[in-house]
């Protein structure tokens, strides 16, 4: 055999991100919901494409969260999750709007380096020590409502007329109709 066909191929070709073993097995990780997941995977692409560096500034629009694959009623929750859990953190809040007022969440990843002062990862992730502390962290941050929040205005709402001159009859309403006078 060759010496070239026996070398062990430890290179990666192309961009890749790195998760850390004592993170994948960490409470905080085990409970992340799909969505989560899926919004830091685009974190984590959107990182890649700004050299790996950035953090702390990275950009990632509603839209792009959506295009990624995760339902659009599923994007805020997510975010919050993953803010509760120690993954990522909103450094600052985006608002929709028309186009010029328009502007997108800016993220940090705190298990990687870049956007805090010393340069480290912050890794608040770890802070989190038992299942039952992650999953309850989780379903709060799901269920609470943003900064902010109000509920949309019902639209059209508005009860239909009834006519007080209505007569029902079994299921048929007939409406008496004033004489017209034709000239």
């Amino acid at each position: 055999m060759a010496k070239s066909a026996r070398r062990k191929r430890n290179r990666i070709a192309g961009q890749f991100s790195a998760h850390r073993i004592e993170m994948l097995l960490s409470p905080a990780w085990r409970v992340l919901s799909l969505s989560a997941r899926r919004v830091l995977d685009r974190l984590e692409i959107e990182r890649a494409q700004h050299g790996g560096q950035d953090n702390g500034l990275l950009p990632v629009t509603f839209e792009q969260l959506f295009e990624y694959g995760i339902h659009r009623h599923a994007i805020a929750p997510a975010v919050r999750e993953l803010e509760a859990l120690g993954f990522a953190i909103v450094t600052e809040r985006g608002r929709s709007g028309n186009a010029g007022y328009r502007k997108p969440n800016l993220f940090r990843i705190t298990f990687h380096p870049g956007g805090t002062d010393s340069g480290e990862p912050s890794d608040e992730w770890r802070s989190i020590k038992t299942l039952e502390e992650a999953e309850t962290l989780a379903a709060t941050a799901r269920e609470a409502k943003a900064e902010g929040y109000r509920p949309r205005r019902a639209k059209n709402k508005t009860p239909v007329p009834v006519f007080a001159n209505a007569v029902v009859t079994d299921s048929i309403t007939t409406v008496p109709v004033a004489d017209s006078i034709t000239t």
